[in-house]
């Protein structure tokens, strides 16, 4: 019995903690690496004698509130990211409130931040900077959007001029149907970080990334981001190498090159929303988990380049398991993380964030294992479909219908974005029933309606780079 009681404790151990990915070598000389002189630098963004030292922006807490406010309005279908849903009809008189306790919330952070600055100014006896330009968001289609609508544009006009009225008590039936909101604006005082490799390469970083008033997707104003230099815009000797390389064509690389203009480039980096770290052309993710498609990358390039890898990610802290989830060595305490504390350190730790830029940057064998998950997880061409027109029941697969480069980049924004291709089978279905059509290559030539009704972050059917439907 006794030695029984000594073993049990010794087996629990074994079994509930997993063997550790970096030696305790590795995670010794990965700290030195990151603690050298000059490796990590914080401080005050370059910008912010023009713009302030503070400044206003939404706040993660009012964005939690706008997407359940999104959701309110058209349920669980997912709206593309450029856009703000708005009551209307008989809801309007959310849209209204809404509308005026975000030009007032927005008012009142500008005149914190107004105030905070100026007596930074006196601190330092400075005269005050020119006016600063109109703030907004670095310009990225795909999450933020621009400060186009007329409401923002007045949103900011409010920000520097005349107290905006109070909006005055909630709506009862927008208040059982979202909640009491926060503040949808605060005062903040963003960082940079500044991340020097030993080989000369420098990465340069800000948090509190800038949004539109109301995007529905700010989760970590500790998070970053980089868009990179997009696939439109690399020459197309070294883009036909890559996709060669990955087993895909020129016509494939013509389609992820529209797609990802509303993504990003190989480096791009993102970990300020619902994705928690985003990385590549076509941001793949790690979600809260530390999993997803972004381990299948890193797992895909450890297989089948394993000395590329090693040079990219290990040696620098950065893992992928034996179950695909991603490990860290910290690079302040040497500790070795797992899974949702892996995602959390690399959004707060830029040394890890600037890793993956880096790979994304000079990595050839990176940006090949970036194509061929995107193919195997996200290309649409061979994906079932099942049409049910007239009570009968036909089976195929994308590419019986949809023939154009337009066409498939359709599906492929979608299936990025959504995680699948809805509502391709259904759309199809009604232009059959529409034509009297008996067959999935009839329902082809109708190619262009189908695609026009699938529309989602960007019209590719007014894409001249791409084949379209005849």
């Amino acid at each position: 019995m006794l030695m029984l009681l000594v073993i049990l404790p010794l087996l629990s151990g074994v079994t509930g903690r997993a063997e550790p990915v970096f030696s305790a070598q590795e995670r010794a000389q990965i700290v030195r690496y990151w603690g050298a002189p000059e490796r990590y630098r914080i401080g005050l963004p370059d910008d912010s004698a023009r713009n302030g030292v503070w400044q206003v922006r939404l706040t993660p807490e009012a964005s939690i509130w706008f997407l359940a406010y999104q959701r309110a309005l058209v349920g669980r279908e997912k709206t593309p990211p450029t856009q703000d849903v708005k009551a209307g009809g008989e809801r309007a008189d959310w849209e209204k409130w809404v509308e005026a306790k975000l030009e007032r919330d927005r008012w009142q952070a500008q005149q914190t931040a107004d105030a905070a600055n100026a007596a930074i100014r006196q601190m330092f006896n400075e005269e005050p900077p020119a006016p600063p330009m109109a703030r907004r968001a670095p310009s990225r289609e795909d999450a933020r959007g621009a400060f186009s609508s007329r409401s923002a544009r007045r949103v900011q006009a409010n920000e520097k001029g005349a107290s905006p009225p109070d909006p005055g008590l909630i709506p009862a039936s927008l208040l059982e149907a979202v909640g009491n909101p926060p503040s949808f604006a605060a005062a903040v005082t963003p960082l940079q970080y500044t991340v020097t490799f030993d080989d000369g390469d420098v990465y340069r970083y800000v948090d509190h990334v800038p949004m539109r008033p109301r995007y529905a997707y700010y989760r970590f104003p500790q998070g970053t981001a980089f868009y990179g230099t997009m696939l439109r815009d690399m020459p197309d000797e070294q883009l036909d190498r890559l996709f060669a390389a990955a087993g895909m064509s020129r016509s494939d690389a013509r389609v992820c090159k529209a797609v990802s203009r509303l993504e990003g480039g190989f480096e791009a980096v993102n970990t300020y929303d619902t994705g928690y770290i985003s990385i590549g052309f076509i941001q793949f993710v790690t979600m809260e988990d530390g999993r997803h498609s972004l381990m299948e990358v890193l797992a895909k390039q450890k297989a089948e380049k394993p000395e590329a890898f090693r040079s990219d990610f290990r040696r620098f802290g950065i893992e992928v398991n034996a179950d695909g989830v991603l490990t860290v060595v910290d690079p302040a305490t040497g500790a070795e993380l797992t899974g949702a504390e892996a995602v959390q350190r690399v959004i707060a730790d830029k040394r890890l964030t600037a890793v993956f830029q880096r790979a994304g940057r000079r990595s050839e064998a990176f940006r090949v294992a970036q194509i061929q998950v995107a193919r195997q997880r996200y290309w649409p061409a061979e994906d079932p479909v099942t049409v049910q027109v007239n009570g009968r029941t036909l089976t195929g697969k994308v590419s019986d219908i949809i023939r154009s480069e337009a066409g498939m980049a359709t599906l492929f924004d979608r299936k990025v974005n959504r995680g699948n291709i809805e509502p391709f089978a259904a759309v199809t279905a009604r232009v059959m029933e529409k034509y009297r059509l008996r067959s999935l290559s009839e329902a082809a030539k109708y190619e262009r309606e189908i695609v026009a009704a699938l529309k989602y972050r960007a019209d590719f059917l007014a894409d001249r780079s791409l084949s379209q439907p005849r």
